[in-house]
């Protein structure tokens, strides 16, 4: 006689529970798997994600990067400097050019250096200035010529700075002591005028003074001339150097030394 009942093809419930069993462990190795493929999923996905990130934030840098710097077709020659040197002056025509301002008219060259038509010797001073906050200037360079440039590229600072060294200079110059060299020269009546009317190197007439008649009974004279002198410029030259102040080859005895 059966002592139990079918179920599920089983006759008894004590010989179904190992099927039973079976399934639910091969239902939850199914879920592990699962679970296991999603996971890979998943981490290869945000993997995924991450290189994209790291490749985008490199490409970023990069532009960033290459973005500092700045090159300059002044006049011809080239400049390369930094967008953070011609910040210095936000007033300044340079800073709108490194902000790429739509309002300023600006082209390039075949390289991509924007063109400025300036003189690139006076250029230079100007961006060192911008640089280091100083102006160096070679012995060869007027303050005058750096003064027009800083004045078209409106930078403030530099322009009174400039304007401060012209009046110093100005002023020392006009503190010099001045000496005058006089020439005594000595012609006819006939070649009086002449000599007057030929006066060079800035010499100026002084006084004429009459000595009375020479040869061929014409009336002769002294005629005074003086010239400004500066600084350490000697104020009676050798004889062997003298230079006559007028632009005629004169005779023997024209020229005399007071």
């Amino acid at each position: 006689m059966n002592r139990g009942l079918e179920v599920g093809g089983c006759t008894s419930d004590i010989s179904c529970e190992p099927h039973r069993q079976s399934r639910a462990e091969a239902r939850a190795e199914e879920a592990r798997r699962g679970m296991a493929e999603n996971s890979s999923e998943t981490s290869g996905s945000v993997h995924r994600r991450c290189l994209g990130h790291s490749s985008a934030e490199r490409i970023v840098s990069a532009g960033v990067g290459a973005s500092k710097w700045i090159r300059l077709n002044v006049g011809g020659t080239y400049f390369l400097t930094t967008r953070q040197t011609l910040c210095r002056d936000p007033k300044s025509f340079l800073y709108r050019l490194s902000q790429a301002d739509p309002e300023l008219d600006s082209d390039k060259d075949e390289t991509g250096a924007y063109l400025i038509d300036r003189d690139p010797t006076y250029f230079g001073p100007v961006l060192n200035y911008l640089r280091h906050g100083k102006l160096v200037l070679n012995r060869d360079l007027a303050e005058e010529g750096v003064l027009e440039e800083a004045e078209f590229y409106n930078i403030t600072s530099l322009i009174k700075l400039i304007k401060d060294k012209i009046r110093e200079r100005d002023c020392k110059t006009s503190q010099i002591p001045v000496k005058h060299v006089y020439r005594v020269l000595q012609c006819q009546e006939e070649e009086l005028t002449q000599m007057v009317s030929t006066m060079s190197d800035g010499w100026k007439f002084e006084q004429l003074v009459s000595i009375g008649y020479g040869r061929a009974h014409q009336s002769e004279f002294l005629l005074i001339v003086s010239r400004e002198v500066k600084g350490e410029e000697s104020a009676l030259p050798n004889n062997s150097g003298e230079v006559c102040p007028t632009n005629l080859c004169p005779r023997a005895g024209h020229c005399m030394i007071p």
